[in-house]
């Protein structure tokens, strides 16, 4: 489970860092503020996602829930990947 700290600015993204109780750090996760094709704010609702979709919610319920209607919001919840655990080896 991952706790939002603050937002940062990657290049031209603009990005939350989390800590990730796991590896006891701070990670920043790629989990864009607004989404990239309408531009609603989205960063904000990744926290409640994940608590919900871990509690055995369906995806489609969570995201109902959380007022995303738009397939492109949609999207982004769905389809990300966290590779924190496979890039936090390569820290320099």
């Amino acid at each position: 489970m991952a706790d939002f700290i603050q937002s940062v600015q990657v290049g031209r993204l603009e990005c939350l860092l989390f800590w990730v109780k796991p590896f006891g750090k701070r990670v920043l996760m790629i989990i864009p503020i607004r989404c990239m094709s309408c531009g609603k704010p989205v960063g904000h609702l990744w926290g409640e996602y994940q608590k919900q979709a871990k509690s055995g919610r369906k995806a489609k319920e969570v995201l109902d829930s959380l007022g995303l209607e738009r397939y492109c919001c949609r999207s982004l919840f769905l389809t990300h990947k966290d590779l924190t655990a496979k890039v936090g080896r390569f820290v320099k």
